[in-house]
């Protein structure tokens, strides 16, 4: 099938960050630093400050039910989004495998940045971790957590090994403690840990399992500067994944000794376990096929299972659909998909006649496997952080250096 081109009629701008630009820089002869030239970038960078300012949409001003009830059913939406004042399903017990969570609430996973540089947890960890313990959520699904150096997103991740044992072990202690004195007796409350490797995202240098045309163009070899990789940036190799996948266990096997009821093997939002699941055009044993894309994950799930056995849930957080990376559009302020082929063929999850589409065969396929394989437990997450954050995190202010929602975020 030839590759086609679908074209937007957007035209795709750089965000222009520079406060000071290159050709005119800072003037410290003068004794004053406001004392800044003028300059085509500084002028684009105003208009889209003040676009955004401009631009700016209250979605969530609802003074009461009444007011939610009237704009769901003013996007159809009623049958999507049902409301109701009994919360009694709220306080429902929940079977995970051999555990039992005292209710139907949860914390989802985030990707803290208050540890210490060495990857402990600090204060501000503690001190979150603290509030989860009193919060009254059942199951607290805890935080990312790199098994290497190398694959932290950044450099106050946690890490998981054996120096930083004892403080991991300390944070889950201090969370079961927190809500032991607020709730009395905690022996319903389920703790677990999310294990990751963050792929092209790591901090240090970007980790990629396969070349991703769009993707690439907003996967920065240089992060300050806006510099993407460049086009013979290589892939981790097969060798690389094989160590790693013992990588993973080891990981595990600490998880379990710090006495986390859980473990999430982390596979969304393109970090590196979700971009093998893409990985259509990899060569070698991890890329191609859906049985090679999933390779990893079914070898290190055997493997944790077959070095821990029943004494630890494995679970997932799991990406369904990719989506395709968005864009800043200067004249609307809003997101737009980059120009894409057809097919398209890097992305789990989407449609590759049309990639703003789902195609929801394979997750499901996966879902299905990972029950087989022992999971017991599926986190579902969509899209990435990094390039369509309205896809996954549906948001009513943009950050300063985003684009404003495309869509209404109840969609």
């Amino acid at each position: 099938m030839p590759v086609q081109i679908h074209t937007w009629k957007h035209t795709c701008l750089s965000r222009e960050r520079l406060l000071v630009s290159n050709d005119h820089p800072l003037d410290t002869h003068s004794g004053s630093a406001y004392n800044i030239p003028v300059t085509q970038n500084h002028l684009k960078l105003g208009q889209k400050v003040d676009q955004m300012k401009r631009r700016k949409k209250k979605h969530f001003s609802f003074r009461d039910l009444d007011a939610l009830r009237t704009e769901i059913a003013n996007l159809g939406l009623e049958s999507q989004i049902p409301l109701s004042e009994d919360l009694t399903s709220l306080q429902r017990r929940v079977m995970i495998g051999p555990l039992t969570a005292g209710n139907s609430l949860g914390i989802h996973p985030m990707e803290g940045c208050d540890g210490t540089s060495d990857g402990k947890p600090d204060e501000l960890t503690y001190r979150r971790w603290q509030r989860f313990g009193a919060g009254g959520a059942k199951v607290i699904w805890g935080e990312a957590t790199a098994i290497l150096e190398e694959a932290r997103a950044n450099p106050r991740q946690l890490l998981i090994n054996e120096a930083n044992l004892p403080d991991i072990s300390r944070l889950l202690e201090n969370t079961r403690e927190a809500h032991r004195q607020t709730f009395g007796a905690n022996e319903e409350l389920v703790v677990g840990l999310q294990l990751t490797h963050s792929g092209r995202y790591s901090y240090a240098k970007p980790l990629i399992a396969s070349r991703q045309p769009l993707v690439d163009k907003v996967t920065f070899i240089n992060k300050k500067k806006r510099i993407p990789i460049p086009d013979d940036y290589p892939i981790l190799s097969d060798d690389y994944l094989e160590r790693l996948e013992d990588k993973y266990v080891e990981a595990a096997e600490l998880t379990y000794q710090a006495g986390f009821d859980f473990i999430d093997i982390k596979q969304c939002h393109t970090y590196l376990l979700s971009e093998l699941l893409s990985a259509k055009t990899r060569p070698g044993k991890y890329g191609g096929s859906f049985e090679n894309r999933t390779r990893f994950i079914r070898n290190i799930i055997g493997k944790i299972r077959a070095k821990l056995g029943d004494r630890i849930v494995l679970a997932s957080r799991l990406n369904v659909y990719d989506g395709i990376p968005y864009y800043y559009d200067a004249d609307t302020a809003e997101g737009h998909p980059f120009e894409y082929p057809v097919p398209y063929l890097w992305g789990f999850g989407v449609h590759e006649q049309n990639p703003l589409e789902m195609d929801l065969a394979e997750p499901v396929k996966l879902v299905v496997l990972l029950r087989e394989w022992g999971v017991q437990m599926v986190n579902v997450s969509m899209g990435s952080p990094y390039f369509n954050p309205h896809v996954g995190r549906p948001f009513e202010r943009p950050p300063i250096d985003g684009y404003e929602t495309p869509e209404h975020p109840l969609y």
